[in-house]
């Protein structure tokens, strides 16, 4: 019988000859990702009884979550990162200001099709946008990784998403990505391996692929795997220096469930609060008034993502009331919109310009709502307190109607934008 992709990463990443689903493989992880919550490692990492990491050229640390610190308490752990970076001789560490680590790890040509990526944080399978299968796990985990440089995974079973056709006008692989939330559901994929397929994914292009990658996890899929193409190569290979290995499934490779999605059927969608795949037509919420817009994150703060946005802003103004933050995803992002022009056009219409990192998404600085207060946001989770209030609402979006909502002051969909 033919193979999917995560069971053949995982066997030839545990050595064997192969995998099957259900199987329990002992993995060494290519990359072992980690960012704020790093401190709180370090403190499992010290209870083990080990003075040294086992292999620190697989480590990658970032700050971005609470980037720049809002309290003493963050900034004392960020102090305790850069001392253990330091003794343990960490090479791929990042700062604040660099980045949301799901969009640094690419950038550093860390993310590669066919490795095994690991992370202390629940979107680590952004990385499957290159063919990397890409999990999250515990903080206790990644100490464990830190030490012996293996864990035990289970072998998922799999999910196939065949995409076909292009995107509308105005339409994102966000909006995609919600109607596959809404036909998956929250809890439809747990613990399993999401593949994405077909013709469409050309249409979407990497940064859609960040999407899909990055939502499965509110799917409760362990990865979310794009099948790499000759694109990812293009992207990747002034990154690295490092072999570039696409892998993909066998032909005749078992799935326990297939869903077909054509590109032309899509449309600009919205997830209500409390919960992701609480889906429904942007067109459907014109009547709700937001206080708050947010566009970034690690889903939607790519340089494409400001471009986006910038197609409905330029020469507009935001609408009284409403405060417009922009977060670029990384310093790279952030330079290139500054150097093309955007961001100055985003400030021009209203937009608070902030710096890369995760901002207000997990609820702990820049940007914490009121209650009372609606947001709509790109980010991917809108779960009660998600940014900070209980008693606030999350509504999720793409950037294009992120923006057009911005400008009326309601949920708007950017359709009407079309000129």
């Amino acid at each position: 019988m033919g193979k999917t992709i995560a069971e053949k990463i995982l066997a030839k990443n545990a050595g064997i000859g192969e995998a099957v689903s259900g199987q329990i493989v002992t993995s060494q992880p290519d990359v072992v990702l980690s960012h704020d919550n790093s401190s709180a490692i370090i403190g499992h990492f010290e209870k083990l009884g080990v003075e040294r990491v086992k292999f620190p050229e697989r480590i990658a640390i970032i700050l971005d979550h609470v980037s720049p610190a809002a309290t003493e308490t963050y900034a004392t752990g960020h102090k305790k990162v850069r001392e253990f970076v330091e003794k343990q001789g960490i090479e791929h560490f990042y700062d604040i200001g660099r980045g949301i680590c799901h969009q640094v790890l690419p950038e550093e040509g860390l993310a590669l099709p066919g490795t095994v990526i690991l992370g202390a944080d629940s979107h680590t399978n952004t990385h499957g946008a290159f063919g990397a299968f890409s999990a999250g796990v515990g903080r206790s985990e990644v100490a464990v990784l830190w030490a012996t440089g293996e864990l035990w995974l289970r072998v998922p079973e799999s999910y196939i998403v065949r995409i076909s056709g292009k995107l509308e006008n105005y339409v994102t692989p966000k909006d995609l990505a919600l109607q596959i939330m809404g036909e998956v559901g929250a809890d439809g994929a747990i613990y399993k391996s999401i593949e994405y397929a077909g013709d469409g994914l050309a249409d979407i292009g990497i940064p859609g692929r960040f999407v899909l990658s990055n939502l499965s996890a509110e799917m409760g899929a362990k990865a979310g795997i794009c099948h790499p193409d000759a694109e990812v190569v293009r992207w990747l290979e002034s990154r690295t220096n490092q072999p570039i290995e696409p892998v993909l499934p066998d032909e005749g490779a078992s799935y326990e469930r297939e869903f077909d999605f054509a590109l032309e059927n899509v449309e600009p969608m919205i997830s209500r609060p409390h919960t992701v795949d609480n889906v429904d037509l942007a067109i459907n919420a014109s009547d709700v008034a937001v206080n708050q817009v947010l566009i970034g994150t690690c889903t939607n703060g790519r340089l494409e993502d400001l471009h986006d946005a910038r197609k409905i802003l330029e020469g507009r103004k935001i609408s009284r009331g409403v405060r417009l933050l922009v977060f670029p995803a990384s310093s790279e992002v952030y330079i290139a919109a500054s150097l093309d022009g955007t961001l100055a056009e985003l400030a021009k219409a209203g937009a608070t310009i902030m710096n890369p990192g995760c901002g207000p998404c997990l609820g702990a600085h820049e940007g914490v709502m009121a209650p009372g207060e609606v947001t709509i946001s790109t980010a991917n989770r809108n779960f009660k307190g998600r940014m900070g209030c209980r008693e606030a609402e999350i509504y999720l979006a793409s950037p294009l109607t992120a923006a057009a909502s911005a400008i009326t002051g309601k949920i708007t969909d950017p359709r009407e934008f079309i000129s």
